[in-house]
């Protein structure tokens, strides 16, 4: 279990691993508070805080940043250990900083043998004694790094590594699947409890729950969030559902209650997103909060908040932790705040609701061919969502006349109303994908405050049959029409990107030909394979990314060394008979949102009684203000941290800024522009008496991109 530790550089001060001087776990503490006791940065100074040192992750002599920055976003929240700053490149290499200066002490570097890269959002610290080290997912493995020096842990695994893969391949054989881990994992005494992330398509390996041997990488013990034949939630999906299907994951992080040796987290939905015809039924333990015996894996308890997920609600934000006053008593609760706006207020030993939720009935008509749409879904009373829960005309922008009339014509012919209309081939228009809560989380101090940013993000959803998806692959000639099949639909027309999916302009300067036909084959975080698609058809699109049009092949776009064309294609697990057409943010003419704003927020809600304090616009589109428009809010990727001088610090917002906000009144008190944006969630740590903010700036999300840490503290 982790205690005190002395200090890496040599200083035999013992300091405690709780938050306060250290920030040693990813959100704080591993209740996921994102509190800090630390008072120096007041109210009252805040005002003064300066950038104090930047560290480029990347380096000079990297090119880590130009071959993954706008396709690897920088979304590490680091953690500091006496005085020593642990964090993460876009390339996925370590590093270990001084956390007073910026200097860096060591850099760990990943092979890069295949490139199965993916977002990496935090590290793990363990020690016992003298053995102290890092553990981190790069890729397919888990890595053990030693924290003093930055050396391989060459007993741990095989050759200091772990693959993803180990315990997966039971139903099927997930070996050549892509499995990463967005989130870092916790640690409960000696073991590591670890989630994944996998794709969202037929291709999806099962998001079973691990727990590691810290010491020898060994697997302990596998909780199966599909159920095997005998295990309960089992009868909740067709029979041997195991063999067939994927997903069902937590890859947005845990909770850990030391004290009882129970984690708590959240899971996604099932494979494949948005059709749901051949897993009839509630679908355990997709769309869950769940408690398990961190030593055992035993599951103490469930709680379900989408029954037969159709609409990717995955829970997309940890858990956390904290003690409320309910009905003139303390009691220990998890907080799960969740994709579509909502709050769930849950008992930490029985997981039962302490404010009342509804089961209502929702839309089952007119859904796609084979699909059984589950009659009611959960409406949590208490706190009220945080998010839009219906989209009607009335919602449309407002920003100007124009923009009004562009969104009202676009969205003509698509149905609307609730978030819960079971997709069809018309389409559908919904909130709930981007968020409500978001995978940067959110905070609570020891009051019971909660503080969650969120988004309010329309989404058009149009669906296809897959026989009619094979059709106009094979009948495309260019790969500019293949890639208008197969990749505008995220990654957009022009390529450009969104808030959502990486911009892919420019790639030929950022991946190779070798590097991008992988990431087709084989999927990569969120994006499903294309293994469906034979070679030739593989190198027409990479030829189009590359710059010709035309779809011939260029010598240098494809590399070398692919598949012949005669080789077998990989058959999927599952191949679903209806896949997304369209499956897009909606905006008017000009990019912005196409519903009134605002369009980004942060909230203050007291837990002990449900009710909001505040609620505030999150983010600014300067060019607006200017016309006379009040402050719109952004789109956010990143989380708050509160401190107990009465400050809620989050950036995450589009126009690059971080903000400091008065935690009693959702007031702005201090705001500085970031040199990238800010797509991560903060830290604040001391160190020799002084105190520190740091981020990382990575960029992205259609803006540019970088590879900067950045840290202030006051004169």
């Amino acid at each position: 279990m982790l205690g005190s530790c002395t200090n890496p550089n040599n200083d035999k001060t013992s300091v405690s691993m709780q938050t306060g001087n250290n920030w040693p776990v990813y959100g704080g503490n591993k209740a996921g508070n994102r509190y800090s006791p630390l008072t120096q940065i007041n109210r009252n100074n805040v005002n003064n805080l300066k950038i104090v040192w930047e560290y480029n992750s990347a380096g000079p002599e990297d090119s880590n940043v130009n071959r993954f920055g706008s396709l690897g976003q920088m979304e590490c929240q680091p953690i500091v250990v006496d005085g020593v700053l642990y964090g993460t490149t876009p390339g996925l290499d370590l590093f270990a900083l001084n956390a007073t200066t910026g200097e860096q002490l060591w850099k760990f570097k990943i092979p890069r043998e295949r490139e199965k890269f993916n977002n990496n959002r935090g590290v793990v610290y363990w020690q016992n004694a003298d053995d102290k080290r890092i553990l981190y997912t790069a890729g397919s493995y888990l890595y053990a790094v030693n924290a003093l020096t930055g050396k391989s842990i060459s007993d741990f695994g095989k050759d200091g590594k772990v693959d993803l893969h180990e315990g997966l391949s039971i139903g099927f054989d997930v070996s050549n699947l892509s499995v990463t881990a967005t989130s870092p994992g916790i640690v409960y005494k000696n073991v590591l409890v670890l989630g994944s992330s996998v794709t969202e398509a037929g291709d999806s390996a099962p998001g079973y729950v691990r727990g590691f041997d810290i010491i020898s990488g060994k697997l302990l013990w596998t909780f199966h969030t599909i159920p095997l034949p005998g295990e309960f939630g089992y009868d909740t999906w067709p029979e041997n559902a195991y063999k067939k299907f994927g997903g069902t994951n937590n890859w947005s992080g845990m909770a850990l209650d030391e004290k009882r040796g129970v984690v708590y987290f959240g899971t996604g939905s099932p494979s494949s997103d948005f059709y749901g015809g051949d897993r009839k039924g509630e679908n355990l333990f997709a769309n869950c909060i769940l408690a398990l015996d961190a030593t055992t894996g035993k599951m103490k308890w469930y709680y379900q908040t989408i029954h037969h997920d159709l609409w990717d609600r995955d829970i997309s934000c940890p858990p956390n932790l904290a003690t409320i006053n309910h009905n003139g008593k303390k009691t220990d609760v998890v907080v799960q705040a969740t994709k579509d706006g909502l709050v769930y207020v849950l008992d930490r030993d029985s997981g039962t609701s302490l404010f009342p939720v509804e089961e209502r009935a929702v839309p089952t008509a007119n859904h796609l061919p084979g699909e059984s749409p589950w009659p009611t879904q959960k409406f949590p009373l208490n706190p009220l969502p945080f998010s839009n829960q219906q989209f009607t005309d009335s919602d449309i922008t407002n920003i100007s006349p124009e923009a009004h009339d562009y969104v009202k014509q676009l969205i003509k012919g698509y149905a609307h109303g609730t978030n819960f209309i079971p997709p069809d081939t018309s389409g559908i228009l919904l909130f709930g994908y981007s968020g409500g809560a978001e995978w940067g989380g959110n905070a609570i101090d020891p009051d019971g405050v909660l503080y969650q940013n969120a988004n309010h993000d329309l989404w058009m959803l149009q669906m296809i049959s897959s026989a009619e998806m094979e059709k106009k692959i094979n009948a495309a000639s260019s790969g500019q029409d293949l890639y208008a099949i197969n990749c505008s639909t995220c990654h957009g027309p022009d390529r450009k990107g969104s808030s959502e999916f990486p911009s892919l302009l420019n790639i030929d300067k950022q991946l190779s030909g070798q590097q991008v036909d992988n990431i087709l084959k084989e999927g990569r975080g969120r994006m499903p394979s294309f293994s469906q698609l034979s070679k030739s058809q593989r190198d027409k699109i990479i030829s189009f990314l590359f710059g010709d049009k035309s779809g011939n092949i260029k010598a240098t776009a494809p590399g070398e060394g692919r598949a012949d064309e005669t080789a077998p294609r990989k058959v999927l697990p599952y191949y679903p008979p209806y896949v997304a057409k369209t499956w897009h943010i909606v905006t008017d003419q000009n990019g912005y949102s196409a519903v009134k704003p605002p369009w980004g927020t942060l909230s203050a809600i007291d837990l002990n009684t449900g009710e909001y304090l505040w609620n505030v616009p999150l983010g600014e589109y300067p060019e607006l203000t200017k016309k006379g428009i009040p402050v719109t809010g952004t789109t956010n990727y990143g989380g708050p941290v509160v401190t107990a001088s009465g400050l809620v610090f989050i950036a995450a917002t589009m126009d690059q800024q971080i903000r400091a906000f008065d935690k009693k009144t959702g007031k702005v008190l201090w705001q500085h522009s970031l040199p990238f944006g800010g797509f991560a969630t903060p830290v604040t740590y001391e160190v020799n008496g002084r105190q520190y903010i740091a981020i990382a700036c990575g960029g992205g999300r259609g803006g540019k991109t970088g590879s900067l840490y950045v840290a202030f503290a006051l004169p």
